[in-house]
């Protein structure tokens, strides 16, 4: 696999390592229950973010179960605004994006932003095959944010979970590298993005 080169910037974003000066502001979002709803787990203590951050800040992207985990910032003012993730999954060339972001952050366009940065890592720089994004069906803004990367609907798993006391159905969305290249991707993101790896 290529080695990824950082950080990823965008017309708006910083996308890098997670640094330890990253702590509190990841755990003022992932201490809240909002943020936790569509997560796996309740909303994590200190420690818990303590662990989490330093897992992100020294990930390595080697082999199948390892994820690149990137701290989303502002171009013009910096400060942790959220995560992007990218998984790398058992079978050739195939990868699982996610997100999280902190409430003042969302809204406006980030996740979007951020997440289709990566679809460009994987598909441009790491010679990725596919990518699919999972959530639970009443998470309707990161359907959303699926639908505008260009991600196609492939799956419903009714019942799949059983987490926070009920039972949650999934929705697995996808996108591959031919759909990518040929501009499926990008027809319905009014903004192209000029991405530049550093």
């Amino acid at each position: 696999m290529p080695e990824i080169r950082l950080p990823i910037t965008t017309e708006r974003l910083v996308l890098r390592r997670f640094n330890g000066g990253d702590l509190d502001a990841f755990h003022a979002y992932h201490s809240l229950p909002d943020t936790a709803r569509f997560l796996p787990g309740p909303a994590k203590t200190y420690t818990q973010s303590m662990e989490r951050v330093g897992r992100y800040a020294n990930f390595v992207f080697e082999k199948e179960g390892d994820w690149v985990a990137l701290a989303i910032e502002a171009a013009e003012r910096p400060g942790l605004l959220g995560e992007v993730v990218l998984k790398w999954l058992p079978g050739e060339g195939q990868a699982e994006v996610g997100w999280t972001l902190a409430p003042a952050a969302r809204g406006k366009g980030y996740g979007t932003e951020a997440a289709d940065a990566v679809l460009s890592l994987g598909f441009e720089e790491l010679g990725l095959h596919r990518i699919e994004a999972r959530l639970d069906e009443l998470n309707h803004a990161s359907a959303a944010l699926c639908s505008r990367l260009g991600m196609r609907l492939e799956a419903r798993h009714i019942d799949k979970w059983r987490y926070k006391g009920q039972w949650a159905t999934e929705l697995v969305y996808a996108i591959l590298a031919a759909e990518w290249r040929i501009g499926a991707a990008r027809s319905r993101y009014a903004r192209p993005l000029r991405i530049r790896f550093q």
